[in-house]
C-alpha cells in the first residue's frame, strides 16, 4: 500500500483552497515584513512564519515562492494575506514607475521616454 503525496494537498490547505490572492500581486513585486510582522512572534502556518522571517530583507514574490518551495500562485495568495494583516507591506514595483499602485494602462510615459532618446 504506497502512502498518499501530502505535498499535493499541503499548497491547498496552506491557502485554505482559495486559488486567487484578495488582490493582484506581480510576481516581481517587492514584499517585506512590517514591525507588526516582526514583533508578531512565530506564525502557526509554517509557509507564513517562513515568509514573514525572509522578508526581513525585501524579495520578490517569485524569490519567495522559490524559497519556501511552494508554487507562484500559493505564495501570492499567502503575501496578499499577510498584507492585509498588516504584517507584510508589498511595493509595487510599476508604482514607483508609474506613480500609482496599478501599472499604466497606456503606454504614455513609454512613448515620453523614446521621443526623448531619440532627440538626444
Amino acid at each position: 500500500m504506497s502512502v498518499p503525496d501530502s505535498g499535493r494537498i499541503r499548497p491547498y490547505l496552506a491557502t485554505r483552497g482559495r486559488t486567487r490572492p484578495v488582490q493582484d500581486i506581480a510576481i516581481e513585486a517587492l514584499v517585506s515584513t512590517t514591525n507588526a510582522g516582526r514583533n508578531r512572534g512565530i506564525d502557526p502556518e509554517p509557509e507564513r512564519d517562513r515568509i514573514l522571517r525572509l522578508c526581513h530583507s525585501p524579495r520578490s514574490v517569485a524569490e519567495i515562492a522559490s524559497l519556501v518551495a511552494t508554487p507562484l500562485g500559493v505564495a501570492r495568495v499567502l503575501v496578499a494575506d499577510l498584507e492585509a494583516e498588516g504584517l507584510a507591506r508589498v511595493a509595487d514595483p510599476h508604482a514607483a514607475f508609474h506613480g500609482s499602485a496599478e501599472p499604466a494602462r497606456d503606454l504614455s510615459v513609454l512613448e515620453r521616454v523614446r521621443d526623448g532618446l531619440r532627440r538626444l
